[in-house]
C-alpha cells in the first residue's frame, strides 16, 4: 500500500472554498454548530499513520494523480436562477488547468492553479489575473472545487467516532485547515471504510457555523499500475441556509494522460 501511495500521490496542491459571508453565517440555525470538539474524539493523534493513509487514498480518488484529464459539468440552481458550466480539466498532482467550453459567454476562459496560486484569463485580457480559489465559480461551487483535494497534507485531522451514512460504514474526521490557503477553514469528513472514498462533507466557517454540505459519488474508475481505483463522478452541494440552492458537479471521461510542464506554466497561459 505504501509503495502504491508513493507512486500516485505527487506534490501537494490545495483547493479552497469561500467561507460563508457573515450575513449567511448569522442566519444559520444553532443546530448547524461546528463538529464535535476534539475533546470528544478518540485519542489518536491527527498525524496517526492510519489517518493519513485513509485521507491520501481518498484524495487519490478526487483527482490527485500523476496526470489525468476529465470533463466537469456544473448545474446550479441559486435564488431561482439556473446556470450551467462545462469545462475541460487537466490535472497533475494538485495543479490543474481548466478551460471553459460552454456556455458561449464563458467559452475560452481559463483557470490555472499551481502551487497554491491561481490565475484567471479570458479572451481579450492582456495578462493572467491572480484570483483566490475561494472565489465563487457558480452556484455553491468555488473555483477550488474544480479538481483535486489534498486533505491529507493541508488539514490537521482528528478522528471522531465512526458513523453510518446511507447504510455506508464510515471513518469520520474533524479537520482544521493548517493555512488560510486551504479551501475550507474546517471540515467534518466521512470516508467509506470499504472503498476509502469520500461519502459526505460538512463545511464550516472559522466561527463554527456550517454553511454547506456535499455528497460524493464515485461511478468512474481509473487504472493505476494494475490497481483499479474508484474516481469521482459527482459532487452534490447544498446550501445550509437556503435549502433550495443546489449545485451538481459531474465529472466524466477521466483518462490518465502525460502532461508536460508547459501545461502548468503561467507564462504560457496567454499563448494557448
Amino acid at each position: 500500500m505504501t509503495k502504491f501511495l508513493r507512486n500516485i500521490l505527487p506534490a501537494a496542491m490545495v483547493f479552497v472554498i469561500a467561507a460563508a459571508p457573515a450575513s449567511r453565517a448569522q442566519a444559520v440555525a444553532t443546530t448547524n454548530a461546528g463538529p464535535p470538539a476534539a475533546a470528544n474524539a478518540p485519542s489518536a493523534p491527527a498525524t496517526a499513520p492510519a489517518t493519513l493513509e485513509i485521507l491520501r487514498l481518498a484524495d487519490a480518488s478526487r483527482g490527485n494523480l500523476a496526470g489525468v484529464r476529465w470533463t466537469v459539468d456544473i448545474d446550479a440552481f441559486e435564488n431561482k436562477e439556473h446556470q450551467l458550466r462545462s469545462m475541460d480539466v487537466k490535472a497533475r498532482g494538485y495543479d490543474f488547468l481548466a478551460e471553459f467550453l460552454s456556455p458561449p459567454k464563458v467559452k475560452g476562459q481559463r483557470v490555472l492553479f499551481v502551487e497554491r496560486n491561481m490565475w484567471y484569463t479570458k479572451p481579450g485580457v492582456k495578462k493572467p489575473v491572480p484570483i483566490s480559489s475561494r472565489q465563487k465559480l457558480v452556484g455553491n461551487a468555488a473555483y477550488g472545487d474544480i479538481a483535486a483535494t489534498n486533505y491529507a497534507e493541508d488539514y490537521d485531522a482528528t478522528p471522531l467516532a465512526d458513523e453510518t451514512v446511507d447504510g455506508i460504514s464510515c471513518h469520520v474526521f474533524d479537520m482544521k485547515a493548517k493555512t488560510k490557503k486551504s479551501t475550507y477553514d474546517r471540515v467534518k469528513y466521512w470516508v467509506s471504510k470499504d472503498r476509502t472514498v469520500a461519502v459526505k462533507a460538512e463545511y464550516y466557517t472559522v466561527s463554527g457555523m456550517m454553511f454547506k454540505t456535499a455528497r460524493f459519488e464515485f461511478g468512474n474508475k481509473v487504472q493505476i499500475e494494475n490497481h483499479e481505483r474508484p474516481f469521482i463522478s459527482a459532487i452534490k452541494i447544498s446550501d445550509s441556509v437556503m435549502k433550495e440552492n443546489l449545485t451538481s458537479m459531474s465529472f466524466s471521461s477521466p483518462s490518465l494522460d502525460k502532461l508536460s510542464d508547459s501545461t502548468f506554466d503561467v507564462n504560457l497561459l496567454m499563448t494557448r
